[in-house]
């Protein structure tokens, strides 16, 4: 079985509330990024305008990861969809880079020995929940799902069709930009997301 995100010496919340990228690692209990909890059925509208409209108040978990490293970001969502997985929740994971989801996607089977994680594309002719985790370059899910990894660089546009979203975030200036940016559009929606620093393993 695949070593958990969740272990004692793994995650620590920033708790504060400020923006987390670029802050130093923080002490505190750590917390899972997938723990089991179901969540409420969400709104039935299909992009983020219409979540803030009506007032979307999802929870969000931003990781971040120290290093400049897109492996090791992927590899962190696959632990994230694995531990989802394991707790009989339903994954979407949403990019708008074909050809680094193809990586994640490849990913999936090999990051850990004696891990399989049920997955496949999300197209218009795959019928949702095919499979608990599903992976989408820009095809919106037609059913909700309890919890969105979010790869792409803006919010994903799916936003209300979860109650979850979790955001990685590496120490690429240009990704970390990017999730600065999120993270302030997030709070705009009126929710304030969660900090985790993610030690090296």
């Amino acid at each position: 079985m695949a070593e958990s995100v969740d272990t004692s010496d793994s995650v620590a919340s920033s708790g504060d509330g400020s923006s987390p990228l670029g802050a130093s690692a923080s002490s505190g209990k750590p917390t899972s990024p997938a723990d089991g909890e179901r969540l409420p059925p969400p709104a039935s509208s299909n992009d983020a305008a219409a979540a803030q409209s009506s007032g979307w108040q999802g929870r969000v978990d931003f990781y971040i990861l120290e290093g400049p490293s897109a492996a090791a970001r992927l590899k962190l969502a696959c632990k994230l969809a694995e531990k989802a997985y394991l707790s009989s929740q339903s994954v979407l994971v949403w990019h708008t880079d074909p050809t680094e989801l193809k990586a994640f996607d490849d990913m999936l089977w090999t990051f850990s020995d004696g891990s399989f994680i049920p997955h496949e594309p999300l197209t218009a002719t795959v019928a949702p929940h095919d499979a608990p985790v599903l992976l989408s370059a820009g095809t919106p899910p037609s059913a909700n799902v309890d919890i969105i990894i979010n790869l792409a660089p803006d919010l994903p546009p799916c936003l209300s069709h979860t109650r979850r979203v979790a955001e990685i975030i590496d120490g690429d200036e240009a990704r970390r930009r990017a999730g600065r940016a999120r993270f302030k559009a997030y709070r705009e929606l009126g929710v304030q997301p969660a900090s985790h620093n993610i030690r090296s393993e």
